[in-house]
């Protein structure tokens, strides 16, 4: 009888643990690294966003593409430095701002204020003159 209820509580944990180790644990086959992207929406659907920016994936990341006032298209990294939190382009400022603790970044990606202790990772935009369909690389 003992061995019995060993070999069930034993079933019991194991049926219990097993589950939080695979979710606790991620897998070993993942995405491949990208370099290159090409992103689904063209450059005239970006300059006719009122935003003047986008969230994209780039692989497991995300990315914002931002229009400047200039007139400049601009890709970085859409997580803040700070914590990882997803950054937002703010018109009204001219800047990329953290919500979470209120990080603000400038159109080059540099940190302005707040405590993000890193300037934002920048991508290269490469736009097609024939096609206008926006790539986007790591800078190299």
């Amino acid at each position: 009888m003992s061995w019995l209820l060993r070999a069930g509580a034993t079933g019991l944990l194991g049926s219990i643990l097993y589950p939080v180790y695979k979710f606790v644990i991620p897998p070993l086959t993942g995405e491949a690294n990208l370099s290159q992207l090409k992103l689904p929406f063209k450059s005239s659907e970006l300059r006719e966003d009122k935003a003047s920016s986008r969230i994209f994936k780039f692989g497991r990341e995300l990315g914002i593409i931002v229009i400047t006032p200039q007139n400049e298209v601009k890709a970085f990294s859409a997580l803040c430095t700070h914590l990882d939190c997803t950054v937002q382009y703010r018109k009204d400022l001219e800047t990329i701002w953290c919500a979470c603790h209120n990080g603000q970044y400038d159109l080059e990606g540099r940190n302005i204020s707040g405590p993000p202790p890193r300037p934002l990772e920048q991508y290269d935009v490469h736009i097609s003159a024939e096609t206008d369909e926006i790539f986007v690389s790591k800078k190299t």
